[in-house]
């Protein structure tokens, strides 16, 4: 009887781990996939040129957000058709894997301008309570923590005029000026 539980055992953890790794993201295989982001997003994931390119930066972003984004623009209610027309020839896997990598890479700051970052610091408890104590992000909000300040003004600015649409977001900027969003942007930036 003992033996028939041993094998029982085996089995069902051989069956465990067989589908615990079946399901894990393969960083590798989207370090390979993201070569194709690097046209727009940068060296690994560090953003485009605020001059010609409003793409962010992906590095350290959260894995499911990664996904949540990449699903969006597939499906089409994210839109952006250069977003569309690359998440669409991502399959399920390729997306879970191109997040897993830009996930896994490390944080760095973007911005330097500590004075503006000081003034942004006092207003961006509004920001907190979604994107996070430390602005890390999650599977719904992104990490603002790192990212280009011309890029989180743009899309301020961008939910402010109402071309990006989200209700929360957009009363929100409706209530900044350029100057908060620039101060904003620096104090992220600077995280």
């Amino acid at each position: 009887m003992n033996t028939l539980k041993y094998y029982v055992f085996i089995s069902l953890l051989s069956a465990c781990l067989w589908t615990s790794t079946s399901l894990a993201a393969d960083k590798l295989a989207g370090e390979h996939l993201a070569a194709t982001c690097i046209g727009c997003h940068g060296a690994i994931g560090h953003g485009g040129h605020a001059d010609h390119n409003p793409a962010p930066n992906l590095y350290a972003q959260q894995s499911s957000y990664l996904i949540n984004q990449l699903n969006s623009f597939k499906t089409g209610t994210r839109s952006n058709a250069i977003m569309k027309a690359m998440a669409s020839n991502l399959s399920d896997d390729d997306i879970k894997n191109v997040a897993a990598y830009f996930s896994s890479i490390a944080p760095i700051k973007t911005e330097s301008n500590v004075a503006l970052a000081k003034v942004g610091q006092s207003k961006a408890s509004m920001c907190l309570g979604c994107h996070g104590s430390s602005a890390e992000g999650n599977g719904q909000f992104p990490r603002l923590a790192g990212q280009r300040a011309d890029y989180l003004v743009n899309q301020l600015t961008t939910f402010k005029a109402g071309a990006r649409k989200n209700g929360q977001m957009q009363a929100i900027a409706s209530n900044l000026s350029e100057e908060d969003m620039q101060a904003l942007a620096a104090y992220f930036g600077g995280l």
